[in-house]
Formats: C-alpha cells, structure tokens, sequence
C-alpha cells in the first residue's frame, strides 16, 4: 500500500529542493566543519544529490548511498550531467558494508530521523564507527518536532514539466511522546492534461532523540569530542525553538 520515496516524492524532491539548494544553511556549515579533510567521505541517505553534488563541485572526496533506487537514479543522473562520477550505491544505514573507511561520514537536515527505533539507531551508528578512520568525524543531524499539530493537513502543488503537476496532501497523524516519533501520511497525486496518471502513498515517520539521550547513545558505541550546535552555528546552544540540532563526534 504505502512506497518510501518512489518515483513521484523523487520527483516533488528534485523541483523542492533541486542540486545545491541549502536548507537553513547546511551546506555552507558542513563545507565549514569538512575543511581540511582530504579523505573519504561517506554521505549515507545522499538522496538526489541536493548536498552530495556540491561537495563534490569543492573537489572533496565524497561517496554515498541511499535506500531508495528512485532517488539513487536521479543522483546518478544529476551526477552525469554534471560529469561527476562519485561511487552511489544502494545501502540501509543500519547494515551497509564498504571496504572503504572514511575520515568523515556525515548525515544533514534530519536524515538519520528515518531509523525509526532505538535498536536501529544504535545498529547505525555502530556501523558508522566499524567504517571510520581512526580519529574520523561523524557529523549529523537531529530534527525535533517543535511545531508539530497533529491533524493539521496541507496541500501543496508543483508544477513539475509543462505537461504534469504534482499534488502533494500531507496529514500530521500522531505524535507518540513515549516512543519519540511522529507519523504523516503523504498522498502524491500526478495529473496530466487534467487526468490522474499516478498515485503514490507515503507513511512518513521520523524519530527524535533528547540531546543527553543521544549523546550518550554516541558514548556507548565508542564516539568521544561530542560536540553540539544549534542553528548551524558551531558550538551554539539549542534552545526551547531550535528544530535542527547538529552532533560531531569522534572515533
């Protein structure tokens, strides 16, 4: 019944946020935090590239991989156009192998959110560790539900091609304060002329953790020089409105 970023969220994804487009900053901060290294860098969940590209554009040294083969493509693609030809493969977070090691591995604007338990937050993270270089950084991202409404629904048309429009209709179902996540249900409709030619439903939940609960998961998996930032500003403080909140660690 529901798809996890199949061809139509690609599609809504590439026209929202094309190659390059920086969501509050996080290209810019990461450029910033990834000055210096001049090693392998693991970009897992690269979806269409929005931020792989451009830190290839800088000539670091970036692979990645995502769970979705429609968004993988359309990397790929964007890659070609641009005639770059960085190693994308297809991988979950919580069990992907390389026989690479890298100097960082990094996760912006909420991607690790997708691991929706516990359990599989902690697989991650123990295989970003089993693939970092010794003295290696991981750098991610963390989104908290600040402005949730449950049962708010929005509606949202992109104009995609001259012939085809997408409908996106979103709906904030639950947020469950015990186990820490939050559910929407996404329905992507694609009209063309008029007509509907496609449907795609998506069952969208994304977890959160504490900031003392997560950096004590990092703890336990072996990260040390935990830092902590807000707003992408190094070192900045989160505060009761902070939606993005940015974790480095150490190997």
């Amino acid at each position: 019944m529901f798809t996890n970023y199949g061809s139509l969220s690609t599609e809504v994804y590439n026209y929202t946020k094309p190659v390059g487009y920086s969501i509050g900053g996080d290209i810019e901060y990461y450029l910033d935090r990834l000055e210096g290294v001049k090693g392998k860098i693991l970009e897992p969940g690269v979806g269409t590239g929005r931020f792989l590209i451009p830190l290839l554009e800088q000539e670091l040294q970036v692979e990645g991989f995502d769970l979705s083969p429609d968004m993988l493509a359309a990397c790929k693609q964007h890659c070609q156009q641009r005639e770059l030809n960085p190693h994308l493969f297809l991988a979950d977070m919580t069990n992907f192998y390389s026989e690479q090691s890298y100097q960082a591995i990094i996760i912006p604007t909420g991607s690790f959110g997708l691991i929706d338990t516990v359990d599989g937050a902690r697989a991650a993270l123990q295989n970003f560790y089993r693939h970092l270089e010794p003295g290696g950084r991981i750098i991610l991202d963390l989104e908290l539900p600040v402005y949730w409404e449950t049962g708010k629904v929005t509606t949202s048309t992109f104009q995609v091609s001259k012939q085809d429009s997408i409908v996106l209709a979103s709906k904030a179902v639950e947020i469950n304060w015990a186990e820490q996540y939050t559910l929407s249900y996404l329905t992507y409709t694609k009209w063309r002329d008029g007509k509907l030619i496609d449907t795609e439903w998506q069952k969208f939940k994304l977890r959160w953790h504490g900031i003392g609960e997560f950096k004590l998961l990092l703890e336990t998996v072996g990260f040390s020089n935990i830092s902590v930032s807000a707003g992408y500003q190094f070192g900045q403080s989160p505060s009761a409105t902070t939606e993005v909140i940015t974790f480095e660690a150490a190997k």
